[in-house]
């Protein structure tokens, strides 16, 4: 079967078939190798897979990227064809906000800090816009990275919240070989900021393992995170921080299988990262 590419949710469900498993993996294009990793999981987990290609309007503020945002949609159709997708759903703003942003979904409180806190009214589009692919498209399972680990819990409890009948599965960041993880806003950096970019996971590595030996407290994981990002070359540091991995409220003290999550500007780009303890 050849590529299937679908404007219109009414379209794909017509074109649907019946009978197989559906799988479903929600993008905004410009893709990697992280993107393709999701994908070759997404095929062991269901008869079809669809990939939606959409810049979500509403999950960006009005002095963010959404204008400049990476678009490289020719190139993202040949890889797609390539890994033996079947559909891709590509729609027009009004395909899936055919009144405007009317109705948007609210997270719980795990969408109002970290990310929430720094981007406020992100996770509230992130969670619109899936909860609008997943009841449109209805796919059996629907997979996303754990590069956005927070974004990850937002989902899984917005579909546990809502009952949508949808399984959510969670893939391993992908990394360049010196570390950093792979981003589309990786494209922004230039070839000194690329560099030094590596100090994020060296950053999150180094500080897991005095976590785990010394009991850090919430403030010393942020201060002494602050000062490793900085002397890698980052800028502003907007977090760094330890959570439980169910909810991400405070890991303290931290265990195995808690969160290391930061994020920090290199230059003008913000780059988010997170680990396993």
């Amino acid at each position: 079967m050849s590529l299937v590419i679908v404007r219109h949710l009414s379209d794909f469900r017509q074109r649907r078939t019946p009978g197989q498993s559906l799988a479903l993996v929600p993008t905004m294009g410009a893709l990697h190798e992280g993107h393709l990793s999701l994908i070759e999981e997404a095929k062991k987990n269901a008869d079809a897979v669809i990939v939606s290609i959409f810049v979500n309007p509403t999950q960006f503020a009005a002095h963010e990227d959404f204008g400049t945002y990476p678009r490289t949609f020719d190139q993202d159709i040949e890889k797609l064809k390539s890994l033996q997708v079947d559909y891709l759903y590509a729609p027009d703003v009004t395909d899936l906000y055919p009144q405007g942003p009317r109705t948007l979904v609210e997270p719980g409180h795990i969408g109002t800090i970290l990310e929430g806190a720094h981007r406020p009214g992100f996770f509230r589009g992130v969670a619109t816009v899936v909860n609008k692919l997943i009841s449109g498209i209805s796919p059996d399972v629907a997979v996303f990275g754990e590069k956005d680990f927070q974004q990850y819990r937002v989902i899984c409890e917005m579909v546990e919240d809502c009952r949508l009948p949808c399984q959510i599965l969670a893939c391993p960041t992908v990394r360049d070989k010196d570390g950093l993880a792979l981003s589309s806003r990786n494209a922004y950096l230039s070839i000194d900021e690329r560099k030094k970019a590596v100090g994020m996971h060296q950053m999150l590595q180094d500080l897991s393992l005095e976590i785990l030996r010394h009991n850090l407290s919430p403030e010393a994981i942020q201060e002494r995170g602050t000062v490793m990002l900085q002397n890698s070359g980052f800028d502003q540091i907007d977090y760094v921080y330890a959570g439980r991995f169910q909810d991400l409220s405070p890991a303290f003290p931290a265990q195995t299988g808690d969160r290391l999550l930061a994020a920090a500007y290199m230059g003008t780009t913000r780059l988010i990262d997170n680990i396993s303890l």
